[in-house]
């Protein structure tokens, strides 16, 4: 049997210690984010992690109200960008979040959108209350954003109501993009940045209009672990670098 060299044992030994204490030391930033930004953060945390070493962003995505219960409930998090000023506001107003701290980062736009066929025929709003149209997506107003500016803009047509019927309700505006992708409802109400998303699979078909912009608001939350990191992030998301990166996935500048 071959005898090991002592040497070559021991500076293994040392490589392996080395190795288990670096990622023990590595420090954990919790970043909750609303489901729309999934693509976004995702190539924003890597660009962070190369400008902070020894930093492991950990990527929490949602929509924004359940992100938001899972702070109530005492979960772990550092950093939350929401994808409207409803549940950060609750944020602020329940103590999570100074108010001072926030920051709106970017804008995105609410579309009307189809699967690519579009066996319903739907090219507007007015469209909606026909019988061939059996199915509508929408994000649950109470906890999905985008499902609160797609009933605000509806009852402002006084449609609704009238339309509730209809509608399948997403936990998230990612669930009702895989609905429209899979072609499993007629339409649904989704960011333009997830309509871009579906290819060649989704068609929009109007913009919905709105009395404010869709906006996110990002903020450190008070019991963030290292409360100047989770800083750095927020920082790191509005700077020249973040917006691009941001931009390239749809989104607009604040």
């Amino acid at each position: 049997m071959q005898r090991r060299n002592p040497f070559v044992v021991a500076l293994l030994s040392l490589v392996l210690v080395v190795g288990t204490v670096s990622a023990a030391c590595a420090q954990e930033l919790i970043v909750s984010a609303a489901a729309s930004l999934t693509d976004a953060f995702s190539d924003i945390e890597p660009a962070f992690e190369k400008a902070h070493p020894g930093v492991d962003v950990v990527m929490n995505f949602a929509s924004s109200g359940a992100l938001y219960r899972q702070i109530e409930q005492g979960a772990p998090a550092d950093v939350y960008a929401s994808a409207n000023p409803k549940w950060m506001n609750k944020a602020v107003d329940k103590g999570f979040v100074d108010l001072a701290d926030v920051q709106v980062f970017a804008h995105n736009s609410l579309v009307l959108a189809v699967p690519a066929d579009n066996p319903a025929g739907v090219r507007s709003l007015g469209d909606l209350s026909a019988s061939k149209v059996g199915s509508i997506g929408i994000g649950t107003p109470e906890t999905v954003p985008a499902g609160q500016y797609a009933k605000g803009a509806l009852e402002a047509k006084d449609l609704y109501n009238a339309l509730k019927p209809k509608m399948i309700f997403g936990e998230s505006v990612r669930q009702v993009l895989d609905y429209l992708k899979r072609g499993e409802i007629d339409c649904g109400f989704v960011y333009r940045t997830d309509a871009v998303k579906g290819g060649d699979r989704i068609l929009i078909v109007e913009e919905i209009p709105l009395e404010k912009p869709v906006t996110y608001p990002v903020s450190v939350l008070k019991e963030a672990t290292d409360p100047a990191m989770a800083r750095a992030f927020v920082q790191f998301v509005r700077s020249e670098e973040g917006i691009k990166l941001l931009e390239g996935r749809g989104f607009k500048r604040p």
